[in-house]
């Protein structure tokens, strides 16, 4: 059923990827005719990879991956229509984790170097399910499905990928694959640091203060969302030209770190029950300092010393290095001021995209698409992406996708300065 199923999905394609290829002038590197048998086709897939670790110019496209097939009873092979690009991608294109990366693929090439090329990034997909192993009782071929690829597996710049249906949830049905595919992975990594690390849900919130640094990038933006639909008091830093974006999806105080010192600024408002921090570097050597002492508050950080760690040293040397650090640093702020110190990381969960999904279609969260580009111009997404001070996501289109985006590119939508509007839609900007 699978074979037949590819064969006839690569075969309706394949006038597309030829089309779409020719108008952008990509260079295809060992590409082959587009025009070929069923027979031929359902044996590779169109897809961006890399060989290699380093910048931007090892992007390499192909038409000859191999397609990937069920193999346990649980999982699902999807086709993508849309993925979406994270700071992430252009760390591991550069060769971040890839000690630890490596060994959860396969524990048993830890001694072979280069196992894992060709890899393909892209950590969200939204899509439509081809295929389903005996197992799965959530998912039928058909269904629209969204997810967070886990860093571990091959991702979403293809044209099919496979994951567990545990990792999968039914696509909010008010959001084309577009729109959708700008927020799985942001919410996996908020609500994994929010609930795991920062002991905050839906029923527990009300009138918590939470400060979020770095607040108009995705997770920014997706959290902002998720703690106002909860009832928290949000406060966020971002650059002054974001204010009207925070504002509108709900942020009560803003402080611009580009006007002063934002510390200074923060440290005049009410201490926080929570500090979500996705910025790093300095942060944490001011902002521990804003949380209410001896009531157990929080401080979250999603940028943490492990990976490179394990990078630069080994996996025990690193794991060993990273704990140490972890806990000096929950011991001295636990006994000096009575916060918590915490690590935030991803973590797949397709039943927490189910609630989501439910906000999504409830109007309580939107998506915010900064830019979105054809699959063709992968690189120039990669690019666009590298420039920071993110607006919203960068979403790459994999199959075309007319219905949905024609409203959005007639008329763009700007963030608006009012403090009473309600909905904030994503800017869909043609590149």
């Amino acid at each position: 059923m699978a074979s037949a199923t590819l064969a006839y999905l690569s075969y309706a394609k394949a006038a597309c990827w030829s089309r779409t290829l020719a108008r952008a002038g990509c260079s295809v590197c060992g590409r082959r005719s587009l025009c070929r048998s069923s027979s031929r086709l359902h044996s590779g897939m169109p897809a961006w990879v890399i060989d290699q670790y380093g910048t931007n110019g090892v992007l390499r496209f192909t038409d000859e991956l191999t397609v990937p097939v069920v193999k346990v009873d649980s999982e699902v092979m999807i086709q993508v229509h849309a993925a979406s690009l994270n700071p992430l991608d252009i760390s591991m294109r550069g060769g971040y984790g890839a000690n630890l990366l490596n060994l959860r693929r396969d524990p048993m090439s830890v001694m072979q170097s280069d196992s894992e090329f060709p890899l393909i990034l892209g950590r969200d997909v939204s899509g439509v399910v081809v295929d389903c192993g005996s197992g799965v009782t959530h998912f039928s071929p058909g269904d629209e499905v969204w997810a967070a690829v886990p860093p571990w597996k091959q991702g979403s710049l293809a044209e099919f990928v496979t994951l567990t249906e545990y990792e999968v949830s039914h696509k909010p049905k008010s959001l084309s694959h577009t729109e959708a595919a700008s927020i799985p992975y942001v919410a996996a990594t908020a609500m994994s640091a929010l609930i795991n690390a920062g002991g905050l849900c839906r029923d527990n919130c009300s009138n918590k203060r939470v400060l979020i640094t770095g607040g108009s990038g995705g997770v920014g933006t997706f959290s902002i969302q998720l703690l106002k639909a909860w009832g928290a008091h949000i406060t966020v830093t971002c650059s002054q030209n974001a204010e009207g974006l925070v504002r509108g999806l709900g942020a009560d105080d803003v402080a611009d770190y580009t006007a002063g010192d934002v510390a200074e600024k923060l440290d005049m408002m009410e201490k926080f029950d929570v500090i979500l921090d996705s910025v790093g570097g300095d942060t944490e050597q001011w902002a521990l300092g804003l949380l209410k002492p001896w009531s157990g508050a929080k401080y979250v950080t999603l940028v943490t010393p492990f990976l490179l760690n394990t990078d630069s040293t080994g996996l025990l040397d690193g794991t060993i290095r990273s704990g140490c650090t972890l806990q000096n640093k929950a011991v001295q702020n636990m006994l000096s001021n009575g916060v918590f110190y915490r690590w935030g990381f991803y973590a797949p969960d397709g039943p927490a995209l189910d609630e989501v999904s439910r906000l999504v279609d409830a109007g309580k969260i939107l998506p915010v698409v900064e830019a979105h580009f054809p699959f063709s111009q992968v690189p120039q997404a990669f690019q666009k992406l590298e420039q920071g001070h993110a607006r919203g996501k960068t979403v790459v289109r994999v199959a075309d996708e007319e219905e949905g985006l024609t409203q959005a590119e007639e008329s763009v939508d700007t963030y608006g300065e009012a403090p009473e509007q309600e909905h904030v839609r994503e800017t869909l900007r043609p590149n």
